[in-house]
């Protein structure tokens, strides 16, 4: 059952800055009590376009970008803030180029950098659909890859 309320009906109850500094979670109640829900805000940034392999362009997407990591990870991180971790040091890192536009790969590169820090299965699983990988020697090069220090 969705519960639909618009944030002008609640008060904040409890307000936290997330670890990484960049968003603000807000424990909110309805005004009559009787329901409680959180919302999470985060600072608007200028739009920014990707360039995909195609040369066409499109309106960078958080949720598209979390939905492609999301995917990769799997279970293979312990909690759900690790992940959203991830994405927010992603797109944190994309915004710090200073760029208007990005290319897919540029995208792509940061994902897998950050992935390879944290594990080595979402990494792959991840890298597997990025640089479409289509026999086990694809598999096994991006794992000594890894291993080395050495990656794409």
């Amino acid at each position: 059952m969705a519960l639909n309320y618009k944030i002008g009906d609640s008060r904040v109850l409890e307000s936290r800055e997330s670890a990484d500094g960049i968003t603000i979670r807000r424990r909110r109640e309805t005004m009559d009590g009787t329901h409680r829900f959180t919302t999470y805000e985060r600072i608007e940034h200028p739009n920014l376009a990707v360039i995909k392999k195609d040369g066409t362009r499109e309106l960078f997407d958080r949720e598209k970008l979390t939905t492609a990591i999301r995917r990769s990870v799997g279970k293979f991180f312990k909690s759900e803030i690790e992940v959203e971790e991830i994405i927010n040091s992603v797109e944190e890192s994309l915004y710090e180029l200073g760029e208007s536009e990005v290319l897919s790969n540029q995208i792509g590169d940061i994902v897998l950098d950050k992935l390879a820090d944290k594990n080595e299965v979402a990494y792959v699983r991840f890298a597997s659909v990025f640089h479409k990988f289509k026999t086990l020697d694809d598999f096994v090069a991006i794992l000594e890859q890894q291993r080395s220090g050495k990656r794409k």
